[in-house]
């Protein structure tokens, strides 16, 4: 399988390029021999299909071009890039960038702020990502991988918005639509019960905001980001069911079976080569 990188220019894209990968992206080792060429090839349809830019002097590289196409194909590794919608670039910043914001209340008060993302999506525009959250590597200890996954998430985000609405459910079947709904909302609520709980137990001189309270957070199945609404509750929950080996599965054993159901895949029981 090969991409068409540029004129008079082409980039091999194989099974061998995912096992390249796997040191950043552990759970590319689980995927069978089959599934891995079929990853291959909607890599190479994505690299042809979506236009990759750097951004604030970001020279991208080809190594960086595959890692974010094998990051961003893998949900969709049983289904088809049609589910992303017809966006058609993914624009890369070196690292996390700021997004002004406005907010104008019931009131007319209008209130600003910057927001400082590691990754964004567009509503019928790109995707928006920082290359030192999607390569995966932790800034802070080089020799460690990031929990989570940036690509994975901003891309669940285009899934969720394939039908114009943002609210953790993509379209599906009618049959599956009726299943999912119910479990989301379940495992939405128990995931912020558990938050609360846990931020109810906080020691008094413990900032839930600092480094110290990351300890107690990491007892919970999903980032803590994943209570802010379904539709980031969709986003964070699909990184866990495709890299966490298992603990969503266990936390959130209905959903889990809409998202094997949905995705057409089961990385909970799947293991290394």
């Amino acid at each position: 399988m090969i991409w068409p990188f540029g004129p008079r220019r082409r980039l091999a894209v194989d099974a061998t390029t995912i096992e390249g990968l796997t040191p950043t992206q552990p759970w590319l080792d689980r995927l069978s021999n089959p599934e891995r060429e079929r990853l291959a090839a909607l890599m190479a349809e994505f690299l042809t299909v979506k236009t990759l830019t750097g951004v604030q002097g970001l020279e991208l590289s080809d190594d960086m071009r595959l890692a974010i196409a094998a990051q961003a194909c893998l949900p969709v590794l049983q289904l088809s890039l049609s589910h992303y919608g017809t966006f058609n670039e993914v624009v890369i910043h070196p690292s996390s960038f700021e997004v002004r914001r406005t907010l104008t209340d019931d009131l007319g008060l209008v209130t600003e702020w910057e927001d400082v993302l590691s990754g964004e999506t567009l509503d019928g525009g790109p995707v928006v990502l920082a290359w030192d959250a999607a390569a995966g590597i932790d800034p802070n200890d080089p020799e460690a991988l990031q929990p989570g996954n940036v690509v994975i998430h901003e891309f669940a985000h285009k899934l969720d918005l394939a039908d114009g609405e943002a609210d953790g459910c993509p379209p599906m079947p009618l049959a599956l639509a009726r299943r999912w709904r119910p479990a989301l909302d379940a495992a939405y609520e128990q995931f912020c019960r558990q938050l609360d709980d846990l931020e109810a137990a906080l020691p008094a001189n413990i900032d839930p905001e600092s480094e110290a309270a990351d300890a107690w957070y990491a007892a919970l199945p999903l980032d803590p980001y994943a209570a802010t609404d379904p539709a980031e509750f969709f986003a964070v929950g699909c990184e866990a069911f495709f890299t966490d080996d298992g603990v969503f599965a266990r936390a959130f054993p209905d959903l889990n079976a809409c998202f094997v159901a949905y995705f057409r895949q089961d990385p909970a029981t799947l293991r290394p080569l």
